[in-house]
């Protein structure tokens, strides 16, 4: 038996619990992987309340992101003992995820741990972390350069966010940062950014068109914060869109896009290619400062998992979170 947070839905309700698990139980998968540490996500917490419909199968164990170690493998890319990442690919939706002490998958889903991170440090990262990497490749795409001017980060003391502004300081931009939590400030600066400005002034619907300001921006919270920092992006500036906190929708005009010829890059994690995880994870090697992750992360063990889960749907917890699965 092995210990898991377990989803059911069922006559008796909707309800997440800590149980020991049969692993007899485990999906079809030709890896499995004996997981050290998972995180607590934006999606997780909603699968864990109920609050969103984000599982699509019951029982589930959520948790989108895992990092252990191979135990058993009917893959030709790994073998037992291999140190390995998951993010995304439906896991904690439709396929057990990592908030439990073993995981059955698929092993194309797995990447290799890199040397510099230990389990903990990448969940430290995890999806978020991985998702800014992949926000500010494809600004570097796009051609956008330091010298270039500032760029914007909203939900900036968020798990994307806090990543975003530590990695764009560090590769020696001028990083504006956006939050709703103006008490973190400090924090915020400690990452990196220059400058830190409230969400209410984001919020609300704006002009089709500002004056001119970013040139690369890191939106996170999509809805009337989006369609704002679109507005007030220089010529040829480039947005990456990458969350939803503050809704779907996009009230927003084509101005920005055929006056100033403003590209909005989409950023997906969950279905990304293989090919471009890999890079994301081989620059988030070089490029983030593995101290910064101390500023980030708090620690809990997998019973505080669930009573976390609101605290984080309630705004109330900043950067990341790391599960302890044996903790």
């Amino acid at each position: 038996m092995f210990k898991g947070i377990l989803i059911h839905k069922d006559d008796q309700g909707y309800r997440a619990a800590l149980q020991d698990i049969d692993p007899a139980l485990l999906p079809e998968g030709n890896v499995t992987v004996r997981v050290a540490h998972s995180t607590l996500n934006f999606k997780d917490a909603l699968a864990i309340t109920g609050q969103s419909p984000v599982v699509r199968k019951f029982p589930m164990v959520p948790g989108i992101d895992l990092a252990g170690t191979v135990e058993h493998s009917e893959h030709p890319d790994w073998q037992v003992g291999d140190a390995v990442v998951l993010n995304g690919w439906g896991v904690g939706e439709a396929h057990w995820g990592g908030l439990a002490q073993r995981a059955r998958l698929n092993g194309d889903w797995l990447v290799p741990l890199p040397p510099a991170f230990s389990t903990a440090q990448a969940m430290a990262i995890g999806t978020a972390g991985y998702t800014a990497m992949l926000c500010v490749l494809a600004l570097e795409r796009h051609g956008l350069k330091p010298g270039d001017g500032e760029v914007l980060v909203t939900g900036a003391a968020g798990g994307v966010g806090s990543v975003a502004v530590a990695l764009l300081a560090r590769l020696g931009y001028r990083v504006v940062a956006v939050t709703g939590r103006p008490q973190e400030a400090d924090y915020l600066q400690q990452l990196g950014a220059a400058e830190v400005l409230e969400r209410a002034a984001f919020s609300s619907a704006g002009k089709p068109l500002s004056k001119e300001r970013w040139a690369g921006a890191v939106d996170t919270v999509g809805s009337h914060t989006l369609a704002n920092v679109c507005a007030a992006m220089r010529y040829r500036g480039v947005v990456t869109a990458c969350g939803l906190a503050g809704g779907m929708d996009l009230p927003a005009t084509v101005a920005p896009f055929i006056l100033r010829g403003v590209t909005m890059a989409g950023v997906d994690s969950v279905m990304c290619p293989r090919a471009d995880r890999l890079l994301a994870w081989q620059r988030l090697a070089t490029d983030l400062d593995v101290d910064k992750l101390a500023l980030i992360t708090q620690h809990i063990g997998l019973a505080e998992a669930i009573p976390m889960a609101r605290r984080l749907l309630d705004g109330q917890v900043r950067g990341r979170v790391v599960v302890d699965v044996n903790a």
